[in-house]
């Protein structure tokens, strides 16, 4: 069941899931192997993670929580989502540090739906998903970087809505890029393995990575696409997934066509399965960072995620924004 795109999982609780210290002389976690002789990633994993990108400065210093903070923050959150507003992406956690008793949206313009539609979010004692820098924030922004953001805000000022290309990928139901750290909002993919290549299936508009594994080079420079050109090999037991050749239309948080990205995804137990990401980009940062998400397993499927059939919004948009120029004009 959908609802404009969004999935419908359940209502919201907040679970806490702090790691626990493995038991004294417990083996490490051995990964089994697939009929390939691969370790075996496939599964439909989720990230319904609250911890926040980058570390909030009430937590300066802290890399992680102790077991009564995070007991505490699980009441504020709790608290917070009872009945309000749907919160995205760092929004809770922010709003929980405010003091604030009842969630209100974060979009000043139009509001969100409720917050029963978003999954249940995932509590442990991190303090940022960021994991280097040790400061859990990203590195400062290059002057060329800054001004390509402040041109890029100025471009939205001045051609909100002048016709879909002016909207963002998402809401034209094209992409929501890669990498994407956004929980709890769809936020589920499918792992799919085979001899040569490994296959990553997004809830969010069923986008597929199709990834080879058979050691071929990256195609040329002069070919950009949205997701960039991924290329995939084994380290052990991680998967190590190499990624360049992004489109100038992609605007990974305001970076260029530079952008290189390196994945890697471990499964550290039968239900976790750890993913670092390290964005570099000279032209964008003055260093690489790396941020870490802890996948879940759910043996709930993938569901339609119904973008274009009800995207009534992107409509509306743009059908007010010409009737608010025919108002300017009849003025």
């Amino acid at each position: 069941m959908t609802l404009i795109g969004v999935t419908c999982v359940g209502l919201v609780t907040i679970g806490a899931q702090r790691p626990r210290p493995a038991p004294s002389g417990s083996r490490p976690y051995i990964v089994a192997k697939n009929a390939f002789g691969q370790p075996d990633l496939e599964a439909v994993w989720s990230n319904n993670s609250i911890t926040p990108l980058q570390r909030p400065a009430a937590w300066a210093g802290k890399t992680s929580l102790t077991d009564a903070e995070v007991e505490q923050l699980e009441r504020a959150t709790a608290k917070l989502e009872e009945g309000g507003d749907a919160l995205f992406g760092d929004e809770l956690i922010i709003d929980a540090l405010d003091g604030k008793k009842q969630s209100a949206s974060h979009d000043t313009e139009t509001g969100n739906y409720n917050g029963f539609w978003l999954p249940n979010r995932d509590i442990d004692n991190r303090t940022s998903l960021i994991v280097d820098p040790p400061d859990g924030r990203i590195p400062p922004e290059t002057p060329a970087a800054q001004a390509r953001r402040a041109a890029a805000v100025e471009q939205r000022r001045l051609h909100p809505a002048d016709g879909p290309e002016s909207r963002g990928l998402s809401e034209r139901c094209l992409t929501f890029g890669v990498p994407r750290f956004q929980a709890a909002y769809s936020s589920v993919y499918r792992i799919v393995q085979s001899p040569t290549h490994v296959v990553f299936l997004m809830e969010t508009i069923h986008e597929a990575r199709i990834i080879p594994m058979d050691g071929r080079p990256h195609v040329s420079d002069s070919i950009r696409t949205w997701m960039g050109d991924s290329r995939g090999r084994w380290e052990g037991d991680t998967l190590v997934v190499d990624t360049k050749n992004f489109s100038p239309k992609s605007a990974f948080m305001g970076v260029s066509t530079d952008l290189h990205l390196t994945e890697r995804f471990t499964r550290v137990s039968a239900n976790t399965l750890q993913y670092d990401a390290t964005m570099s980009d000279p032209t964008a940062w003055t260093a690489p960072w790396t941020a870490r998400i802890l996948f879940k397993r759910t043996d709930e499927p993938l569901l339609e995620y119904a973008c274009h059939e009800g995207n009534i919004g992107l409509f509306g948009i743009l059908s007010g924004a010409r009737k608010q120029e025919a108002d300017v004009a009849r003025q």
